[in-house]
């Protein structure tokens, strides 16, 4: 029995259109006890989705019909499964302020949220670093060299820790090595441990958990779980809570990548760690 901390949903328009019955009854075939829906956040208002095809998050129009349907299949599957609203919130530089003011809104409304990044900001142009390959190239062209994606990547992901949205506040932050996402295309020859120990060390400060996510181990360029094996390890000895997640973005992607995270790691329910007091 286990928890699916990041699941997708039909309101993702880069996803597929796979229902939320689909979903929580592979859950359920699956054994899971319980499932937290995360769909990806509106973006800020004044944040222009750098994706090519304009398809990063629902909209702010759409958020009532997400939260209502969640309500519906909570009552209806009450006896089988555990189910959980969330969110996976975007951590973008130069917009915390109007993602406090959205956390503010929906708060009442959530059991669970995840902060991730996803745009890394250079040269005052944003790009959605997990797009594509030909994205990330174009990325790392900007930036200088791949190092340099990484470093910026790694310094997003510990402001987002460090920041506070008070007691609006993700306690778990998303897939922290998704800038390996294109590592087979793209090798890094450098060491980036020390950017990690300082994310775990300002994890484990804050008190903050860790999505340890299963897409990465199916994705072709990557090919094992965010974050790598040796990283999940140095968590455990800081005893940084590990919450799995498919970030499974059809019904059959639940469950995508489980049996390749570390056999010792100790993983934690979605709903212990919800959010703060």
């Amino acid at each position: 029995m286990y928890y699916d901390g990041h699941v997708h949903t039909p309101f993702c328009p880069h996803g597929s259109l796979d229902t939320f019955e689909m979903y929580i009854e592979r859950a359920i075939s699956l054994g899971m006890k319980g499932i937290t829906f995360t769909e990806h956040a509106p973006l800020p208002h004044t944040f222009t989705d750098p994706a090519p095809t304009k398809d990063s998050s629902m909209t702010h129009e759409q958020l009532g019909s997400y939260f209502n349907t969640l309500r519906e299949v909570k009552k209806f599957y009450k006896s089988k499964i555990e189910i959980f609203t969330g969110l996976e919130i975007d951590f973008i530089d130069g917009y915390e302020e109007e993602t406090n003011t959205f956390l503010k809104e929906v708060w009442p409304e959530l059991d669970d949220a995840i902060l991730s990044v996803h745009f890394l900001n250079v040269k005052n142009k944003h790009y959605c670093m997990d797009y594509d390959e030909n994205v990330f190239k174009e990325l790392i062209e900007q930036s200088g060299s791949l190092s340099a994606v990484y470093s910026l990547y790694f310094q997003t992901v510990r402001r987002s820790i460090s920041h506070s949205f008070g007691k609006h506040q993700p306690k778990r932050i998303g897939h922290i090595t998704l800038a390996k996402k294109f590592q087979t295309l793209f090798p890094p020859d450098f060491s980036y441990e020390k950017e990690v120990e300082d994310i775990l060390t300002t994890l484990s400060e804050r008190k903050m958990y860790l999505d340890y996510n299963g897409a990465g181990a199916v994705k072709p360029y990557c090919l094992e779980p965010y974050p790598s094996d040796w990283i999940i390890n140095e968590a455990q000895k800081r005893k940084i809570p590990l919450v799995y997640g498919s970030d499974a973005h059809s019904a059959k992607g639940l469950g995508q990548g489980f049996d390749q995270l570390v056999a010792t790691a100790t993983l934690t329910s979605p709903l212990l760690l919800n959010r703060a007091e």
